[in-house]
């Protein structure tokens, strides 16, 4: 089975075909990302409507190229998928619209799947994990401890109550007059500072449960920004440093809590989304996983942003199992 991935719920346009293949070096036919980076640079952030019109220009592009490398045409594909949400509505539309006219015109069923399933599903693309699995799925727009039971059974133990971690990554890197995205420009500098010379709060401290709050941890940066005058290079670079492992430091608190609150004791811990990239996090996770005697998996950095192989997969996933496609 052959499936056409398209993702374009925020700033990149992307398409994949990916097959059912019993190993998973072989299941990824090709994977094509274009980036919208450099057009929302100079905003500091994704601005939606340019989004929407970069997805609609080069989609056809992206998508012949995924086809191109994958070395087969739409005659070899099975079926088609594109995400449904959660995302950028405009952008949304332009994938969606674009492979349910493809799905027409081939007569190739069509699935609608979340974009949040399919970062929840690339461990199983890339490394066959049973269920049950408890997963960590954070990115610019979503934060999220959530017990995966199967396809299709998603149990939320915790969320953000205000911005996503990766949100709080592009505000705090905006104060500090770096470049976007936030996040890589944080973990860069952080190298280079001192992660004990700040205190910055750790929210949530005297509340059960393991939700998670970054508002106030990015009000707390702010504060200490306009408390000093003309920030030095080395200035940002602690902050940068303090900041990080404060949010490191939450992440891993919570997950403890995540972890008793399980119904099924987890025998793997999964981290996904975009975040998921910071090296920092992804050694602390390592560290937390061979206390608790878990099983620990990341994605290949290529597959922790946004991409259509996830999307393809998931599709493949449902298809398999019987599940109906299930946008959530």
């Amino acid at each position: 089975m052959k499936v056409l991935g398209i993702e374009s719920s925020c700033d990149e346009t992307a398409a994949a075909v990916v097959c059912d293949a019993s190993k998973p070096e072989e299941r990824i036919l090709s994977n094509v990302v274009n980036s919208q980076i450099q057009l929302h640079a100079k905003y500091g952030g994704v601005v939606p409507e340019f989004a929407a019109r970069s997805h609609a220009k080069v989609i056809d592009l992206v998508i012949n190229e995924a086809l191109l490398n994958a070395n087969c045409s739409l005659d070899d594909i099975d079926v088609i998928a594109a995400t449904a949400s959660p995302g950028l509505i405009g952008g949304l539309l332009v994938g969606t619209v674009c492979a349910k006219t493809i799905s027409a015109l081939t007569n190739k069923p069509y699935m609608a799947i979340n974009h949040l399933e399919g970062h929840l599903l690339t461990c199983r693309l890339c490394n066959n994990i049973d269920f049950p699995f408890m997963a960590l799925l954070t990115s610019g727009g979503h934060f999220f401890f959530i017990e995966v039971l199967g396809i299709g059974e998603y149990k939320i133990l915790g969320k953000t109550l205000d911005d996503a971690a990766g949100e709080c990554f592009d505000k705090v890197a905006k104060m500090l007059g770096f470049e976007y995205p936030g996040g890589v420009a944080i973990q860069k500098h952080a190298q280079f500072g001192e992660q004990n010379r700040f205190q910055f709060p750790i929210p949530l401290q005297r509340r059960h449960g393991c939700d998670v709050s970054f508002s106030g941890l990015k009000t707390a940066v702010k504060n200490l920004i306009s408390s000093m005058n003309d920030l030095s290079y080395q200035d940002k670079c602690d902050i940068s440093a303090s900041f990080q492992k404060t949010v490191v430091s939450f992440i891993i608190k919570q997950l403890g809590k995540a972890l008793k609150m399980s119904s099924h004791p987890p025998r793997t811990l999964v981290v996904t989304g975009g975040v998921a990239a910071n090296s920092e996090l992804r050694d602390a996770l390592s560290t937390f996983s061979y206390q608790h005697s878990l099983n620990f998996y990341a994605p290949p950095l290529p597959l922790c942003t946004d991409n259509a192989t996830m999307i393809a997969w998931a599709a493949i996933e449902h298809l398999s199992s019987g599940y109906p496609s299930s946008v959530i």
